[in-house]
C-alpha cells in the first residue's frame, strides 16, 4: 500500500516562501522532498483558519445538549463528543458524532521520513471517534480535525497524510451508511512552536471561521 504526505510550512506574515515537502513510501519508506514555487499555501491544502486565529478556548467547556447539533464556536473537553452537520464531495451529507479521545505528542524522530525540512517539527496526533448519527450513507467519507495552539492560534504548518503506524487517517468503512455505525481515525498536526493543545473542526461555512473545539 502506498501512503503519501504532504507538508506546508504556513507563512505567519502571508509573505514567507511555503515549502510543500511529500513523503512516498513505495516499499523502502524513501521519503521525497519537493520545494513549492508557490509564495502561499495551496488552495488543496488551504483553509482559511489557518490564516486567522480562532477564539481562545474558554477554562470551561460548553458542551452542545445531547441530541443537538453543536452550535459553531461551542468548546469542549477531549472526551466530550459533538453533533455536527457533515458534507462530503457533492453527494454525502448527514450528521456525525465526534469525540476526540486524545490529543497525543508525537516524537520529532517520528517525522523523519519527511527528511530535513522536517527538523525540529513535532508531531501531534488527534484520535476520534467518528458515529453516523443522521443514517445517511456517508461510507467511503474521511473527516479531518485541525491542531491548533492553547491560544487557539495556527500551528504554522499545514499536514496532507498521516504516518503509518503512528497516525493512521482512515476513511469511513463501507458500512457507514446506518445510524449508529461508527470508526476511529487520526488527524496529524504539527508544530515548530508551542503544543498543540487544542483540536478544531471546521468543514462546512457556519464552522469555518468559529469552529468547534476540544482541548484538554
Amino acid at each position: 500500500m502506498t501512503h503519501k504526505g504532504r507538508i506546508v510550512f504556513a507563512a505567519a506574515a502571508l509573505t514567507a516562501l511555503s515549502l510543500g515537502l511529500t513523503a512516498c513510501n513505495d516499499g523502502d519508506d524513501s521519503a521525497s522532498v519537493k520545494e513549492s514555487p508557490s509564495a502561499s499555501a495551496p488552495a488543496s491544502a488551504s483553509p482559511s483558519s489557518e490564516s486567522s486565529p480562532s477564539a481562545e478556548p474558554s477554562e470551561e467547556s460548553t458542551p452542545a445538549p445531547s441530541g443537538d447539533v453543536a452550535a459553531p464556536g461551542t468548546k469542549l473537553k477531549v472526551g466530550e463528543r459533538a453533533i455536527l452537520p457533515f458534507k462530503y464531495g457533492t453527494s454525502k451529507e448527514g450528521t456525525v458524532a465526534v469525540t476526540v479521545t486524545a490529543i497525543e505528542k508525537g516524537a520529532e524522530a517520528d517525522m523523519a521520513r519527511f527528511g530535513d525540512k522536517a527538523k525540529g517539527m513535532t508531531p501531534y496526533y488527534i484520535r476520534m471517534k467518528v458515529e453516523n448519527v443522521g443514517g445517511t450513507d456517508l461510507s467511503y467519507s474521511s473527516l479531518r480535525l485541525r491542531g491548533k495552539l492553547a491560544g487557539g492560534g495556527p500551528t504554522g504548518v499545514i499536514l496532507i497524510g498521516d504516518l503509518p503506524g503512528k497516525c493512521d487517517s482512515e476513511s469511513a468503512p463501507r458500512d457507514f451508511n446506518t445510524k449508529g455505525a461508527s470508526y476511529e481515525t487520526c488527524s496529524l498536526s504539527a508544530t515548530k512552536t508551542d503544543p498543540v493543545a487544542v483540536a478544531s473542526f471546521e468543514e462546512g461555512d457556519a464552522y469555518r471561521d468559529n469552529p468547534v473545539l476540544w482541548s484538554n
